[in-house]
Protein backbone atom coordinates (compact mmCIF):
# COMPACT_ATOMS: atom_id res chain seq x y z
CA UNK A 1 0.00 0.00 0.00
CA UNK A 2 2.49 2.36 -1.26
CA UNK A 3 2.40 6.12 -1.60
CA UNK A 4 0.74 6.93 2.02
CA UNK A 5 1.26 9.80 3.85
CA UNK A 6 2.16 9.58 7.80
CA UNK A 7 2.66 12.13 10.53
CA UNK A 8 4.47 11.80 13.83
CA UNK A 9 2.85 13.80 16.39
CA UNK A 10 6.03 14.69 18.33
CA UNK A 11 5.45 15.40 22.35
CA UNK A 12 9.39 15.31 23.36
CA UNK A 13 12.26 17.24 23.17
CA UNK A 14 15.02 15.47 21.17
CA UNK A 15 17.74 14.00 23.74
CA UNK A 16 21.46 15.64 22.27
CA UNK A 17 22.32 11.72 21.91
CA UNK A 18 18.99 10.90 19.96
CA UNK A 19 19.37 13.73 17.54
CA UNK A 20 22.95 12.79 16.88
CA UNK A 21 22.56 9.40 16.22
CA UNK A 22 19.31 8.86 15.02
CA UNK A 23 18.47 12.43 14.05
CA UNK A 24 16.07 12.81 16.80
CA UNK A 25 12.93 11.03 17.96
CA UNK A 26 11.08 11.48 14.33
CA UNK A 27 13.93 9.97 12.98
CA UNK A 28 13.32 7.03 15.47
CA UNK A 29 9.72 6.40 14.41
CA UNK A 30 10.31 6.23 10.65
CA UNK A 31 13.22 4.10 10.81
CA UNK A 32 10.78 1.49 12.62
CA UNK A 33 7.63 2.35 10.18
CA UNK A 34 8.93 3.72 7.21
CA UNK A 35 8.33 1.25 3.74
CA UNK A 36 8.77 1.89 0.31
CA UNK A 37 6.25 4.26 -0.90
CA UNK A 38 5.87 6.23 2.45
CA UNK A 39 5.81 9.72 3.35
CA UNK A 40 6.67 10.74 6.95
CA UNK A 41 6.03 14.51 8.39
CA UNK A 42 6.41 15.70 11.79
CA UNK A 43 4.46 17.84 13.93
CA UNK A 44 6.03 18.94 16.92
CA UNK A 45 3.02 19.27 19.41
CA UNK A 46 5.07 19.66 23.02
CA UNK A 47 5.92 22.81 20.60
CA UNK A 48 2.48 24.58 19.58
CA UNK A 49 2.81 22.76 16.05
CA UNK A 50 0.20 21.10 14.82
CA UNK A 51 -1.88 20.25 11.81
CA UNK A 52 -4.54 22.09 10.34
CA UNK A 53 -8.13 20.59 10.06
CA UNK A 54 -7.80 20.56 5.93
CA UNK A 55 -4.40 18.91 6.73
CA UNK A 56 -5.57 15.75 8.43
CA UNK A 57 -7.48 14.54 5.38
CA UNK A 58 -4.04 13.90 3.87
CA UNK A 59 -3.08 11.49 6.53
CA UNK A 60 -3.31 7.93 6.34
CA UNK A 61 -2.20 8.03 9.91
CA UNK A 62 -0.56 9.24 13.12
CA UNK A 63 1.70 8.22 15.82
CA UNK A 64 1.72 10.02 18.73
CA UNK A 65 5.01 9.52 20.62
CA UNK A 66 6.52 9.18 24.05
CA UNK A 67 7.08 12.37 26.68
CA UNK A 68 8.57 13.77 29.74
CA UNK A 69 5.42 15.45 30.34
CA UNK A 70 2.23 13.94 32.19
CA UNK A 71 -0.96 12.83 30.21
CA UNK A 72 -3.38 13.61 32.77
CA UNK A 73 -1.75 17.23 33.19
CA UNK A 74 -3.39 20.01 31.72
CA UNK A 75 -0.73 22.35 29.52
CA UNK A 76 -2.18 24.07 27.09
CA UNK A 77 -0.33 21.38 24.25
CA UNK A 78 -1.82 18.94 26.04
CA UNK A 79 -5.67 20.41 25.98
CA UNK A 80 -5.24 20.86 22.15
CA UNK A 81 -3.68 17.21 21.92
CA UNK A 82 -6.89 16.04 23.50
CA UNK A 83 -8.73 18.06 20.92
CA UNK A 84 -7.06 16.96 17.95
CA UNK A 85 -7.31 12.96 18.92
CA UNK A 86 -10.80 13.54 18.94
CA UNK A 87 -10.93 15.08 15.65
CA UNK A 88 -9.07 11.91 13.94
CA UNK A 89 -11.60 9.43 16.28
CA UNK A 90 -14.36 11.10 14.58
CA UNK A 91 -12.50 10.88 11.14
CA UNK A 92 -12.12 7.48 11.51
CA UNK A 93 -8.21 8.14 11.66
CA UNK A 94 -5.72 5.40 12.34
CA UNK A 95 -3.82 6.58 15.50
CA UNK A 96 -1.07 4.33 17.21
CA UNK A 97 -0.17 5.95 20.80
CA UNK A 98 3.34 5.00 22.13
CA UNK A 99 3.59 5.66 25.79
CA UNK A 100 2.81 8.95 26.43
CA UNK A 101 0.72 8.54 23.63
CA UNK A 102 -0.56 5.66 24.64
CA UNK A 103 -1.61 7.46 27.62
CA UNK A 104 -3.39 10.49 26.17
CA UNK A 105 -5.22 8.55 23.59
CA UNK A 106 -6.78 7.08 26.26
CA UNK A 107 -7.90 9.92 28.76
CA UNK A 108 -9.78 11.05 24.53
CA UNK A 109 -11.24 8.60 24.33
CA UNK A 110 -12.84 8.31 27.81
CA UNK A 111 -10.52 6.45 29.99
CA UNK A 112 -8.72 7.17 33.31
CA UNK A 113 -4.52 7.82 33.17
CA UNK A 114 -2.54 8.43 36.18
CA UNK A 115 0.89 7.50 37.90
CA UNK A 116 1.32 3.99 37.83
CA UNK A 117 0.48 1.67 40.95
CA UNK A 118 3.28 -0.35 40.92
CA UNK A 119 5.52 2.61 40.12
CA UNK A 120 8.47 3.44 37.62
CA UNK A 121 8.62 0.31 34.88
CA UNK A 122 12.31 0.74 33.40
CA UNK A 123 13.99 -2.09 31.39
CA UNK A 124 12.57 -4.76 28.83
CA UNK A 125 9.72 -6.25 30.12
CA UNK A 126 7.55 -9.36 28.92
CA UNK A 127 4.14 -8.81 27.51
CA UNK A 128 1.52 -11.30 27.21
CA UNK A 129 -0.91 -11.19 24.74
CA UNK A 130 -4.70 -11.82 25.57
CA UNK A 131 -6.43 -13.93 22.56
CA UNK A 132 -7.26 -11.27 19.73
CA UNK A 133 -7.73 -11.03 15.72
CA UNK A 134 -4.85 -8.68 15.59
CA UNK A 135 -2.60 -11.22 16.94
CA UNK A 136 -3.34 -14.42 14.93
CA UNK A 137 -3.60 -12.56 12.26
CA UNK A 138 0.11 -11.81 12.69
CA UNK A 139 1.36 -15.43 14.29
CA UNK A 140 2.28 -13.63 16.85
CA UNK A 141 3.30 -15.45 19.56
CA UNK A 142 1.56 -15.16 23.19
CA UNK A 143 4.25 -12.45 24.32
CA UNK A 144 7.01 -10.08 23.41
CA UNK A 145 9.83 -8.04 25.45
CA UNK A 146 9.72 -4.60 24.99
CA UNK A 147 10.97 -1.47 26.38
CA UNK A 148 9.69 0.29 28.63
CA UNK A 149 10.37 3.51 30.47
CA UNK A 150 7.16 4.93 32.67
CA UNK A 151 5.64 6.06 35.55
CA UNK A 152 1.94 6.19 34.33
CA UNK A 153 -0.51 3.99 33.09
CA UNK A 154 -3.99 3.42 31.30
CA UNK A 155 -6.02 3.07 34.87
CA UNK A 156 -9.43 2.34 32.92
CA UNK A 157 -10.51 1.93 29.74
CA UNK A 158 -12.40 3.63 27.43
CA UNK A 159 -15.89 2.41 26.77
CA UNK A 160 -15.93 0.09 24.20
CA UNK A 161 -11.94 -0.23 24.18
CA UNK A 162 -10.21 -3.51 24.33
CA UNK A 163 -6.93 -4.01 26.03
CA UNK A 164 -5.10 -6.66 24.03
CA UNK A 165 -1.39 -7.17 26.58
CA UNK A 166 -0.99 -7.07 30.34
CA UNK A 167 2.49 -7.39 32.10
CA UNK A 168 3.64 -8.27 35.89
CA UNK A 169 3.25 -4.56 36.43
CA UNK A 170 0.55 -3.05 33.93
CA UNK A 171 -2.48 -4.46 33.44
CA UNK A 172 -3.23 -2.05 30.49
CA UNK A 173 -0.04 -2.71 28.37
CA UNK A 174 -1.50 -2.80 24.69
CA UNK A 175 -5.65 -1.54 23.89
CA UNK A 176 -7.08 -0.69 21.18
CA UNK A 177 -10.34 1.33 20.29
CA UNK A 178 -12.83 0.20 16.92
CA UNK A 179 -10.22 -0.96 13.97
CA UNK A 180 -8.64 2.26 14.07
CA UNK A 181 -7.12 3.08 17.07
CA UNK A 182 -4.46 1.15 19.19
CA UNK A 183 -2.14 2.24 22.35
CA UNK A 184 1.28 0.52 23.89
CA UNK A 185 2.28 1.29 26.64
CA UNK A 186 6.28 0.10 26.05
CA UNK A 187 8.59 1.45 23.31
CA UNK A 188 8.83 -0.61 20.73
CA UNK A 189 10.83 2.09 18.28
CA UNK A 190 13.51 2.39 21.24
CA UNK A 191 17.21 0.59 21.74
CA UNK A 192 19.20 -0.07 24.59
CA UNK A 193 21.37 2.36 23.92
CA UNK A 194 18.75 5.33 23.75
CA UNK A 195 17.12 4.20 27.30
CA UNK A 196 20.58 3.89 28.49
CA UNK A 197 20.74 7.51 27.71
CA UNK A 198 17.82 7.93 29.04
CA UNK A 199 18.03 6.52 32.22
CA UNK A 200 21.66 8.96 33.05
CA UNK A 201 18.84 11.39 32.39
CA UNK A 202 16.26 10.71 34.29
CA UNK A 203 18.95 9.94 37.72
CA UNK A 204 20.52 13.29 36.69
CA UNK A 205 17.38 15.09 36.71
CA UNK A 206 16.71 13.47 40.27
CA UNK A 207 13.43 11.82 38.87
CA UNK A 208 14.72 8.28 39.57
CA UNK A 209 16.69 6.77 42.23
CA UNK A 210 20.81 5.60 41.91
CA UNK A 211 19.32 2.25 43.03
CA UNK A 212 16.35 2.15 40.21
CA UNK A 213 18.93 3.33 37.81
CA UNK A 214 21.39 0.40 38.42
CA UNK A 215 18.55 -2.36 38.06
CA UNK A 216 16.99 -1.20 35.22
CA UNK A 217 20.58 -1.01 33.61
CA UNK A 218 21.30 -4.03 35.30
CA UNK A 219 17.90 -5.95 33.52
CA UNK A 220 19.13 -4.79 30.22
CA UNK A 221 22.40 -6.72 30.69
CA UNK A 222 20.22 -10.06 30.51
CA UNK A 223 17.37 -9.55 27.70
CA UNK A 224 17.03 -8.18 24.47
CA UNK A 225 13.67 -6.66 23.10
CA UNK A 226 11.51 -8.58 19.91
CA UNK A 227 11.95 -5.18 18.02
CA UNK A 228 11.24 -6.88 14.26
CA UNK A 229 8.16 -8.48 15.88
CA UNK A 230 7.12 -5.31 17.26
CA UNK A 231 7.75 -3.60 14.15
CA UNK A 232 5.76 -5.90 12.46
CA UNK A 233 3.11 -5.38 14.50
CA UNK A 234 3.62 -1.75 14.10
CA UNK A 235 3.38 -1.40 10.68
CA UNK A 236 0.60 -3.72 10.32
CA UNK A 237 -1.71 -1.97 12.02
CA UNK A 238 -0.96 1.65 10.90
CA UNK A 239 -1.24 0.19 7.15
CA UNK A 240 -4.27 -2.13 7.56
CA UNK A 241 -2.75 -5.61 7.21
CA UNK A 242 -4.14 -6.57 10.33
Amino acid sequence: MGGQKFAVLLCADDSDYVKKIYGGYFGVFVRMLKEEGDDWDVFRVAKGDFPADDEIGDYAGFVITGSCNDAHGNDLWICKLLVLLKKLEAKNKKVLGICFGHQILGRALGGKIGRARAGWDIGITKVQFFPSPIFASMKMPDSLSVIECHRDEVLELPPEAEVLAWSNKTGVEMFKYGDHMMGIQGHPEYTKDILLHLIDRLFNRDLIQESVAEAAKKKLESSNPDVEAWKKLCTGFLKGRL
